[in-house]
């Protein structure tokens, strides 16, 4: 399956994408998770000051074939919520790498600048 791996992001095995800008970073869902999932019909974020570790659930996206969770990359306290997506989750489906769902401010950009480079993230997805 051909897939949509934008070069300036960093992934993760669960297949959430992540981009650092200064001191915060951006997070959300994959092309990959999107077309496997389905249509989206339902989001759930954190609040916002939640702090988060690595491997941590920080919400929900429902689809019409499952249930599954999102699970934070790295450590961080959350200092925004996209809330948009509440009211329209499909545009996680429509723009993917457009829809970030939560902003995170770390500490470190070490944990950022060990998730998996685009290419080790399409090793990943043409072996699933």
């Amino acid at each position: 399956m051909s897939q949509n791996i934008p070069q300036e992001l960093r992934y993760t095995k669960d297949h959430e994408w992540a981009i650092l800008e200064g001191d915060v970073v951006s997070i959300g869902i994959t092309d990959f998770a999107q077309s496997a999932l389905g249509d989206i019909v339902f989001v759930e974020l954190p609040e916002v000051d939640t702090e988060l570790s690595p491997e941590d659930s920080f919400g929900v996206v429902e689809s019409i074939k499952s249930v599954s969770d999102l699970y934070s990359p790295i450590a961080g306290t959350v200092v925004e919520v996209n809330s948009d997506l509440e009211g329209t989750p499909e545009a996680c489906n429509e723009t993917p790498y457009g829809s970030w769902m939560i902003k995170l401010k770390v500490a470190s950009t070490d944990e950022f600048n060990a998730l998996m480079s685009p290419e080790a993230y399409k090793e990943l997805c043409d072996n699933q």
